[in-house]
């Protein structure tokens, strides 16, 4: 069993060892998943949106 050390007694490569190991990581990135605001003007969106209402209708 290991003894017990303070953070603040360990060496500089100790504790980034240590904050490495508590660390956890990702599957998908949190910044890509923002819902982009539908007042800000889009111009992709609105050809999205209008080719969608061509294809709707039944003749």
């Amino acid at each position: 069993m290991t003894r017990f050390i303070p953070k603040e007694k360990m060496s500089r490569k100790q504790k980034r060892e240590e904050d490495r190991k508590q660390r956890r990581t990702w599957e998908f990135c949190p910044a890509s998943r923002i819902v982009e605001s539908k007042k800000h003007y889009n111009r992709k969106r609105q050809s999205r949106e209008a080719s969608d209402a061509w294809g709707s209708g039944i003749f």
